[in-house]
C-alpha cells in the first residue's frame, strides 16, 4: 500500500490510511493517490470508503468494488455522477507469475517473448480529489511511477526523469485524471516495447520460412505466436474502446468557466488523445504482424511448391534423356538373328557412341530451353 498527497509543487507519502480519514487532512489545492493491491484493497475497504466519504462526499458502489477486485476483467470504462472507473490491463512481469494469491497463468509454449503476452488488470477510480488505483500483487507499474513522482518533487528534481517518457518536463500531475493518464502512458509504453521484441522474433521465423534450404519444423511455436497476437489484438481493442469511452465522457462535460480550468481540461483531452493514438499504433502494428506471419506461411508453402516443381522438372528431363537410350538398348536386345551391327567387331562402340551423342544433344536442347535451369 502506498499513499501520496500531491500538491502543485510537493509530494508527500503517508504510511497509513487512518490519519487521512480526518476532515481537512488533505489541503484545498491538493489531492490523494491511494494505491493498493487487490488483497490490500479488500482488507482496507472500510477505511477507503470512509476516506472517500470524507473528501469526496461519496463512496464506491458495490459493483465497482467487485470490478476492481476482479482479476479477469477486461479493459473497460464506467462512470457515475461523482466519479469514473477505468480498468486497464497491463503486461505481467516476466512470465506472468504474480506473487500472493493471484492465480498463475497457464503455461505457454514458444519463445520467451511470447510467454510475456500475459496481462493483469489495473483499476482506477477517479474522483475530484482522490485517485484510487488497484494493482496486481507485484505493483511494478505503481512503484516505477512513484519513484519518478518522488524524484520530480524533490528539491533537486531539475535533473529528474520526466514523469511521462514522451514529455519534456517533470511537471507534477495537477489532478487525479492527469495522474491516471500518466500511469496509463507507462502501461502503454510496455506494449510498445513488446512489439519490437515480437517483430524481431517473427522476422527470424519469416527468414527461416522463406529460405528454401531450411527445414522449418517449429510449427507449434508459430501457431502459438499467431494465437498470442490474436490475444494481444483483443487486449488492445478493449483498451482502445475504454479510452474512447473516457474521451467521449470528457467531451460531454460542461465547458469550464475559468481560464485555468479550461486549459486544464484541454491538457487532459490532449493527453487522453495521445494515449489513444499510442494504443492505435500498437493495434496497427499487431495487425501488421499477423499479416506478416500469414504471408510468411503462404510464401513458405509457395517456395516449397516451387522446389517440388524444380525437382519434378529435373526428373522429367532425365527421363526424357534416357528414353531414346532405352529404345536403342531395347532394339539391340531383340532375339533376332540378323540385326545390324550385331555381328560387327566395332558394333558395340558404334551403338554406345550414338547413344552418347543423342544424350548430349538432348541435354543441350533442354539446357537451351532452360528446362534444367535452377529457380532462384
Amino acid at each position: 500500500m502506498r499513499i501520496f498527497e500531491i500538491d502543485r509543487s510537493r509530494v508527500s507519502e503517508h504510511a497509513a490510511l487512518a490519519p487521512l480519514a480526518v476532515p481537512g487532512t488533505c489541503g484545498a489545492g491538493g489531492y490523494l493517490w491511494i494505491s493498493l493491491t487487490r488483497e490490500e484493497f479488500k482488507a482496507s475497504l472500510a477505511e477507503v470508503q470512509q476516506i472517500l466519504q470524507t473528501l469526496c462526499l461519496t463512496q464506491l458502489v458495490d459493483l465497482h468494488v467487485a470490478d476492481l477486485l476482479n482479476e479477469q476483467l477486461p479493459s473497460h470504462y464506467d462512470y457515475t455522477s461523482k466519479y469514473d472507473v477505468l480498468v486497464f490491463r497491463r503486461l505481467a512481469n516476466g512470465n506472468g507469475n504474480g506473487k500472493g494469491t493471484e492465480a498463475p497463468p497457464a503455461p505457454r509454449s514458444g519463445p520467451p517473448v511470447l510467454r510475456r503476452v500475459d496481462t493483469r488488470p489495473v483499476g482506477f477510480a477517479v474522483f475530484d480529489r482522490v485517485l484510487l488505483s488497484v494493482h496486481p500483487e507485484d505493483g511494478a507499474v505503481r512503484d516505477a511511477f512513484a519513484a519518478r513522482l518522488l524524484a520530480a518533487a524533490s528539491p533537486d528534481g531539475q535533473g529528474a526523469p520526466a514523469l511521462d517518457v514522451r514529455a519534456t518536463s517533470a511537471r507534477l500531475p495537477t489532478s487525479p485524471s492527469d495522474l491516471m493518464l500518466r500511469v496509463i502512458n507507462q502501461i502503454v509504453d510496455s506494449y510498445l516495447d513488446l512489439r519490437r521484441e515480437l517483430t524481431k522474433q517473427l522476422d527470424h521465423w519469416q527468414t527461416e520460412l522463406i529460405d528454401p534450404r531450411s527445414r522449418f519444423t517449429n510449427w507449434s511455436a508459430l501457431m502459438e505466436a499467431r494465437q498470442s497476437l490474436h490475444h494481444l489484438d483483443e487486449i488492445c481493442e478493449d483498451q482502445r474502446a475504454a479510452m474512447q469511452d473516457w474521451i467521449d465522457s470528457l467531451e460531454t462535460l460542461p465547458v469550464p468557466k475559468g481560464e485555468a480550468e479550461q486549459r486544464e481540461r484541454e491538457l487532459i483531452m490532449i493527453r487522453s488523445r495521445d494515449v489513444l493514438e499510442h494504443i492505435e499504433r500498437v493495434v496497427h502494428h499487431v495487425h501488421r504482424l499477423e499479416q506478416n506471419a500469414e504471408t510468411a506461411v503462404q510464401m513458405h508453402f509457395s517456395v516449397q511448391g516451387h522446389r517440388a516443381n524444380d525437382i519434378m522438372r529435373v526428373l522429367t528431363v532425365l527421363t526424357a534423356v534416357f528414353l531414346p537410350l532405352n529404345l536403342i538398348a531395347g532394339i539391340f536386345g531383340m532375339n533376332f538373328e540378323f540385326i545390324p551391327l550385331v555381328h560387327k567387331a566395332d558394333g558395340f562402340w558404334i551403338a554406345m557412341t550414338s547413344m552418347l551423342v543423342i544424350a548430349v544433344l538432348l541435354v543441350l536442347i533442354f539446357w537451351r530451353k532452360r528446362y534444367l535451369a535452377r529457380t532462384r
